[in-house]
């Protein structure tokens, strides 16, 4: 698989990553085998993914101690990325934290930390200096932020600090970012790693229809807000999110390419990006979506896939945040 710069740093990661979320099962994603999530986590390996993201927030904790028992012998192939939660991130807490999760991934070192959202609680500037002792000691080799706006990563980078990455997510369904916070991330030399790219399996085929969605996957603005695990109060997309991917799904048949491959090659394909993370919870799964690594989009089927979502982005707006909206939003 193509390995791409992580932003302006040395450090190469695979053109697709493993999100590891879901491979600690638990609420929402439901019971997993863990000698499957290690399986897969190996097959992803063995197939050229090098980049594994995980977080402390993800089932509390399991995903991160999943990663470190299918890497702990080969770690030296392996890109690990975990991520702090905010609330954590006093400055007499952090070291904490980071030692906490290399004790579950099994290692000495993380080579992506995350601070997982934007900062409300604690001073920034602390933050990110103890972030960055941590870097200088060697426990953590790049930092890197998650679901930051333009005016969260300015702060961040009027301390000083240099994050070379910012996780966001991004699909052919979810395109806000585009419009200040990508252009910010390359002005700034940071790369875009993208996540819930195939919104959760409606752009990998899964559902016919916004009512085949489970609630747990139905919490973001695409949705009626009537869902039961839904916080935000906007009318949703239900309408525009369904004919959208009709067209995406004929695209993908007269182009004989899997509609989950198609979506993630166009992710892949936009200017800014450098790691689409993929959920795969098996094996077989996994190899189902792996040609998107490697498969390069004319510009036309680009602009085609760009005009069929366009009624979708306009009517979810320019708000980052798939979840909240107004004064709630948590991307700023």
């Amino acid at each position: 698989m193509r390995t791409r710069r992580l932003g302006d740093s040395d450090l190469q990661v695979s053109a697709l990553g493993l999100g590891c979320w879901p491979l600690g099962g638990g609420a929402g994603w439901g019971d997993i085998d863990e000698a499957q999530a290690i399986a897969t986590i190996h097959a992803a390996l063995d197939l050229g993914i090098t980049f594994f993201d995980t977080a402390e927030g993800y089932n509390a904790g399991r995903s991160e101690e999943i990663v470190g028992r299918a890497l702990c012998d080969r770690r030296d192939r392996a890109v690990i990325a975990t991520k702090i939660s905010p609330q954590n991130c006093a400055p007499a807490a952090i070291r904490a934290h980071c030692e906490a999760s290399l004790r579950r991934l099994q290692t000495d070192y993380v080579d992506l930390y995350q601070v997982h959202w934007p900062i409300r609680e604690h001073d920034v500037a602390a933050a990110f200096e103890t972030l960055q002792a941590l870097q200088r000691e060697g426990k953590v080799r790049q930092l890197g932020i998650s679901n930051f706006g333009v005016q969260d990563m300015s702060a961040v980078l009027a301390t000083g600090a240099r994050p070379i990455s910012n996780q966001l997510h991004y699909s052919l369904l979810s395109r806000a970012i585009e419009t200040d916070i990508i252009p910010l991330c390359q002005a700034e030399g940071l790369g875009v790693i993208c996540y819930m790219a195939l919104l959760q399996g409606v752009l990998a085929d899964a559902f016919a229809s916004a009512d085949e969605v489970p609630d747990f996957r139905a919490r973001t603005r695409h949705f009626a807000p009537t869902r039961p695990s839904s916080q935000h109060g906007t009318p949703g997309a239900e309408a525009e999110v369904f004919a959208a991917v009709r067209r995406i799904r004929e695209l993908a048949t007269d182009l004989d390419l899997p509609m989950a491959v198609l979506s993630l090659a166009w992710v892949a394909a936009k200017p800014g990006v450098s790691c689409v993370l993929i959920g795969s919870r098996r094996p077989e799964q996994l190899a189902r979506n792996l040609p998107a690594g490697d498969l390069l989009l004319s510009a036309e089927v680009v602009a085609t896939l760009d005009a069929i979502t366009e009624p979708v982005r306009q009517k979810l707006g320019p708000n980052p945040d798939y979840w909240l909206e107004g004064e709630h939003a948590r991307i700023r």
